[in-house]
Order: structure tokens, then C-alpha cells, then sequence
């Protein structure tokens, strides 16, 4: 199976900040009362299974693909002549996810791997090159891309990241004649995100507040180590509760989590200066006091 690497773009699948509510606040703006998660989230539930019971893929096509196949995942309602088709609820994987607002809250995250791709696979503080598509549970689509995009796995919605994670990006690519790149072994999946670990109330035009969304996608390449801030230590190692979730690692309290944070205990003297990198690109993380903490993140050295 291959794909055509036309164009590389950077499409972030970004929080946009959009307020919503009951009443006209006299700007136009209408504004809506957030609800409660741990009720949203059986609500969600509840829309995607009923979607995930009543619709089926294209499993035919990816058992035995026609000429120029494309593989892309195409949903339809079982009914009429596919009455008999299986159903998704019947062919998804699943995996409990925790809110990061709500931490109490966890959500069921479903997933359809139909590939599961034999190459590299990414981490939450990975970057990846996928082609994707959007859509609503009515299947309408908002967002899509045909041309492989690259995704920082920091910046996605958690739903998405979450479901990448459990794929495979491609083994190789090859070269063609025009410039583009064609993948080999890549993964193919759709993901069912409910409204907490997607948007909630934050959508980007287009995009209902509390919609349960669904994403289809091909993970042809990982990017791996990125590090966000270039302070020497690669993002990833800068999740420090070990959480998967760089959003909450702040050690100095400036607001600025440590993977954005070129000085991550805020002493004044850069992270990259407070670590050492050997030429074998190994990293040495000193304790110049002794006191158990790393330099980098020690505020009382060399102040101390």
C-alpha cells in the first residue's frame, strides 16, 4: 500500500478560544454555561456506541483491495442491503482516558484499528505526518486533509493523541519520479472522541460546543525526541509526574510549562547550561549540591 506525499503543512489541531452561552451578553456573543463533565462524559458515551452500533466501515474493501485502492476508511448506516454488515461496536478497541480538567472524570475512548501500521510508534510528546479526516457523528465532515500534515502530538486534542499513540507509522517511503514520496506499512485507524477529551467548549468555527467527533486517519511517519524549547532535554523527559501530559509540569511556577521553558527552575541560569550533553548525544543531569534535585530543576543552585 502506498501514499503520495504532495505537500507538507503544519495543521495543528489547536484550542481556539470560543465562548459560548444562553443569553445575548449585548456584544452578539452568545454564551453558554458549561455543564458538568462527569454527566457529559456518560452522555458522549452513550451517542458514540449508539453510532458505533448502527454504522459499519469499508472492512471489505481493506480485506481485499481493488485496483488503486485508497486506503481510506468510508462509514455507513447499516440499513437496507448493508443491514448485515458488522458493526463497528462489534470491531473497535477501547481504553479508558482520564480528563485533565477533571481528573476524577475518565472517559472510554473507542478506536477502529484496521491497520496497525509496522513501523515506528509515537509518544504523547512525539510529532507525526498523518493524512486525516474529520467528521461528525452525522458523518458531515469539518476538517480534512488528502496531503500528509504534519501533527505535534503536544497540541492535539487529547482524544486524537490518544488514539495515535496506539498505531504504527510506516516502515519505509520511496522516492517518485514528480518528488513526491510514496509510504509503505503505515497505520490505519479511526478514532471516536467524545466532547471532554475533545473540544468541550473551546471549538474552532464549524465545531459545535460539546460535539462527539470523529477522526479517520493514516500515521505514515514519527517523528521522535522533539524538543520543544531546544534547552538540551528532549520534551518527553520533561514530563515529570510521568503522566503523559507536558500541560502540567511547571516547576518554577511561571506558567510556562517546562517543555516551553528554556530555564525550568527560573534561577536564572538556562536548563541547557545546567545539564551536560555528551557527543554521543547522552544526557548528564548534574546534583551540584547533593541534595537529590538535578540542577536544571533546582532553584537553590547555584544560589544557594
Amino acid at each position: 500500500m502506498k501514499f503520495a506525499y504532495r505537500t507538507l503543512s503544519f495543521l495543528i489541531i489547536a484550542v481556539v478560544g470560543f465562548i459560548s452561552c444562553n443569553k445575548d451578553d449585548g456584544d452578539g456573543v452568545i454564551i453558554v454555561p458549561e455543564r458538568d463533565r462527569a454527566e457529559e462524559a456518560i452522555v458522549a458515551k452513550a451517542e458514540i456506541e449508539e453510532f458505533l452500533q448502527t454504522h459499519f466501515y469499508n472492512y471489505e474493501d481493506f480485506q481485499n483491495p481493488p485496483a488503486g485502492f485508497d486506503f481510506k476508511i468510508v462509514f455507513g448506516k447499516r440499513e437496507g442491503d448493508n443491514a448485515n454488515k458488522i458493526p463497528l461496536i462489534d470491531q473497535v478497541s477501547s481504553k479508558q482516558v482520564t480528563d485533565r480538567v477533571k481528573p476524577e472524570v475518565t472517559y472510554t475512548l473507542y478506536y477502529l484499528n484496521v491497520l496497525q501500521g509496522e513501523g515506528q510508534s509515537p509518544i504523547f510528546a512525539d510529532e507525526t505526518l498523518v493524512k486525516f479526516k474529520g467528521q461528525f457523528l452525522d458523518l458531515n465532515a469539518f476538517d480534512a486533509s488528502d496531503s500528509p500534515v504534519k501533527f505535534d502530538l503536544t497540541a492535539v486534542i487529547q482524544g486524537f493523541q490518544e488514539a495515535l499513540v496506539e498505531f504504527n507509522g510506516a516502515t519505509s517511503f520511496t522516492e517518485n519520479p514528480d518528488g513526491t514520496l510514496s509510504f509503505e506499512g503505515f497505520g490505519v485507524g479511526a478514532v471516536f472522541v467524545p466532547s471532554g477529551i475533545g473540544y468541550w467548549l473551546n471549538s474552532p468555527s464549524g465545531i459545535p460546543v460539546y460535539s462527539q467527533l470523529i477522526f479517520t486517519f493514516n500515521l505514515l511517519d514519527v517523528t521522535t525526541d522533539i524538543d520543544h524549547d531546544e534547552d538540551g532535554v528532549p520534551s518527553f523527559m520533561e514530563d515529570l509526574n510521568n503522566n503523559g501530559f507536558l500541560g502540567d509540569d511547571d516547576t518554577d511556577d511561571d506558567g510556562v510549562p517546562n517543555y516551553l521553558d528554556t530555564d525550568d527552575d527560573g534561577d536564572g541560569v538556562l536548563t541547557r547550561d545546567e545539564i551536560i550533553i555528551h557527543p554521543d548525544g547522552t544526557i548528564e543531569f548534574p546534583d551540584s549540591n547533593g541534595n537529590g534535585i538535578p540542577d536544571y530543576l533546582d532553584d537553590t543552585f547555584p544560589n544557594n
